[in-house]
């Protein structure tokens, strides 16, 4: 591929996450500038969201990661990106890659070649800390953010309006959301700059979101976590086809529990909070992933967005929860939860399953 003619090529990072001896991150290259979403009106919202869809992929791109170990050490890795613009590292790591004590965002540097010259760019990796017992994991739409900019093919053409002209501080959060999500995990929310092998506090309980929404909207979604203060972590997103495996009704489910289980998968030492909403059978699919991995849930919270009773399979996915003596929380909004977690002193490091016995006396007395 002519690397050298139009605009020039761009490395659109995503965050990355690594364990004591594995690590994964993942790119884009581009034909297009740097997204920026500042308000300039519907107009230019409306370009702004079209070019995050109408991207330019430059496949056969050699791109070298730059990984500095915690003693220093320097190591290259090379990969080229695939015919959708798309380079993924998943690294086996050999000794002398201890974890921090407390979870960081550790940073390396993306190299890659274009008409300008050598390029390098700045991806953060995260990293949970050798002292984490609890970490995140946590759907997008509905469960943070209003239904509209996530979901499915389906959602986003009846929300098509709403996708294309509303930038990212426009969007509504779910009420309460920061709040709790600050409770939950506490400490530094943004990781910020540095050189490869440098170290940036992360929040104390690691976050990762999942989401059906294209890699596409990887830069809105982060513009949106930033502008509410919202802890970030690595986003698990797809790569959309207009085939059977991006539109039919079972992908979100699948891509979901893929993404879960590749995240424990990760951290076999580490238990996980789950948190979804009703909107997209979040209950059942949380359910299956309690039962497959029994003693490794530490709390469920499922947000209700609708006002529809439960359905058969989220009465059974409730009843599995709740046999294998997992924590579960169903409300409203988080602001009622928050309330009694100020009410109690709760602190960032406190139990997960303080936080549901919480919220759940703030529900029955509600």
């Amino acid at each position: 591929m002519d690397f050298f003619s139009g605009q020039p090529v761009r490395l659109q990072p995503y965050f990355g996450y690594r364990s004591a001896d594995r690590l994964v991150i993942a790119a884009r290259a581009l034909r297009s500038g740097k997204p920026g979403f500042e308000n300039g009106g519907r107009l230019q919202a409306m370009r702004t969201m079209l070019a995050q869809f109408a991207s330019r992929e430059a496949a056969g791109l050699e791109v070298r990661l730059e990984l500095k170990s915690p003693e220093g050490e320097t190591f290259d890795h090379f990969a080229t990106t695939d015919q959708e613009g798309f380079v993924r590292f998943e690294i086996e790591l050999g000794e002398g890659w201890p974890l921090p004590r407390d979870p960081a965002w550790e940073i390396v540097c993306l190299h890659w070649l274009n008409r300008e010259g050598p390029q390098c760019v700045e991806g953060h990796v995260l990293v949970p800390g050798s002292a984490t017992l609890l970490a995140v994991i946590s759907d997008i739409d509905d469960t943070i953010v209003e239904t509209g900019i996530t979901g499915g093919f389906r959602q986003l053409m009846r929300n098509w309006r709403r996708v294309l002209a509303e930038l990212p501080d426009e969007r509504i959060a779910v009420p309460g959301v920061d709040a709790f999500y600050g409770a939950l995990g506490g400490g530094a929310v943004l990781p910020g700059k540095g050189g490869a092998g440098d170290a940036i506090p992360a929040t104390h309980r690691p976050f990762f979101y999942v989401s059906s929404s294209p890699w596409n909207l990887f830069s809105y979604l982060v513009a949106f976590l930033r502008g509410r203060k919202l802890p970030l972590g690595p986003l698990l997103l797809r790569d959309w086809g207009f085939d059977r495996a991006t539109l039919g009704s079972a992908s979100h489910g699948e891509h979901k529990r893929a993404a879960i289980d590749t995240v424990m998968a990760m951290y076999p030492d580490i238990r996980f909070a789950l948190i979804g909403d009703d909107t997209q059978g979040d209950l059942p699919a949380y359910a299956d992933v309690v039962s497959s991995n029994l003693g490794r849930i530490a709390a469920v919270f499922i947000r209700t967005a609708t006002d529809e009773p439960l359905s058969p399979e989220e009465l059974a996915g409730k009843a599995a929860i709740e046999a294998a003596g997992v924590p579960l929380w169903l409300g409203e909004s988080y602001a009622i939860g928050q309330e009694f977690l100020r009410a109690a002193g709760l602190r960032p490091q406190g139990d997960a399953a303080r936080i549901v016995e919480t919220v759940e006396q703030a529900h029955e007395t509600s």
